[in-house]
């Protein structure tokens, strides 16, 4: 016969065992569901000392896991040590280890990028070039520099057979390219720069799903598009234009570019990539206030 049980003891061992079956329940859970997706969060233009909205951008990082994307501008206004110093790392700095960036044109006007490349190290690629790969997940990362007064953005370039190198012995399902200048936007302060056209071809033609950029200091959204500026839905790269990390926001003008999904220059924010194994839902993180939102999903090519 069994000794019987001491109240006090089995009041201090009903919590004890709740919490094992919680914790056994969390773990079936997560185990018959699907696999998480890899995080890709991040947006373009992003250190200033002049603005706030840098703090408020760092502080929606603090709450997304995943690798950190820069694109581009990523301390105003010219890249320099002391800038990278006092305007970027007080907020984004805090998630530099998790940090893969991409130059800007303001990143490169101080000794040819020498801070930019110092500040990020390895993460930023080959020093003076700005251009690298690579993996999260399933999914393919493309980081190039788009600033073709820098460098050689023609289709013969060294960054251009890189890239055509690259697309061919990088066998991936789904892959997203990232850089500072858009291809298609509607404004508010740059026109699209053609020079990067023959790169978006080179996407296009090797079945890249989604391009990143910024520049403009706004949020863009593009349906899946050719070199041409058509929408192609089977085949076309989909454009986000991201520029609302931290700099003062551009307001767009009247006019609406093509295939222009989705617009707003009155929030900051970041752009969340939720990536699976076929395809990727998007998601724009807004400012705390914000009305704005935009999200969606997409399949691979």
């Amino acid at each position: 016969m069994l000794p019987p049980l001491n109240p006090r003891l089995v009041l201090r061992l009903v919590p004890v065992a709740l919490a094992v079956l919680a914790a056994g329940a969390l773990v079936f859970a997560a185990g018959s569901g699907e696999p998480q997706p890899t995080v890709l969060v991040g947006a373009g233009d992003i250190g200033s000392c002049t603005s706030k909205g840098d703090k408020i951008t760092a502080k929606l990082l603090d709450g997304i896991p995943g690798t950190v994307f820069t694109l581009g501008d990523n301390a105003y206004m010219s890249g320099s040590r002391s800038q990278f110093r006092q305007c970027y790392a007080p907020y984004w700095g805090r998630h530099r280890d998790r940090t893969r960036p991409a130059a800007g044109n303001h990143d490169l006007l101080t000794d040819g990028g020498a801070p930019y490349y110092d500040y990020f190290g390895a993460a930023a690629g080959t020093p003076g070039q700005g251009w690298y790969s690579y993996r999260v997940g399933d999914w393919l990362v493309l980081v190039l520099n788009s600033t073709c007064d820098v460098v050689d953005c023609s289709a013969r370039g060294p960054q251009a057979r890189w890239l055509h190198r690259t697309l061919q012995q990088e066998q991936a399902r789904c892959t997203v390219a990232m850089w500072h200048h858009p291809v298609f936007t509607s404004g508010g302060m740059h026109p699209p720069e053609q020079r990067l056209l023959p790169a978006f071809r080179e996407l296009y033609e090797h079945g890249v799903d989604v391009l990143v950029t910024a520049h403009n200091h706004n949020y863009e959204r593009f349906a899946p598009q050719n070199p041409d500026g058509i929408r192609d839905d089977a085949a076309g790269v989909r454009e986000f234009v991201v520029g609302t990390g931290g700099a003062s926001l551009y307001r767009f003008p009247d006019a609406v570019a093509a295939n222009s999904e989705s617009r707003d220059d009155r929030s900051f924010g970041v752009l969340k990539l939720a990536l699976h194994p076929d395809g990727y839902d998007w998601a724009f993180v807004a400012q705390p206030g914000s009305t704005f939102t935009d999200t969606g999903t997409g399949r691979c090519h």
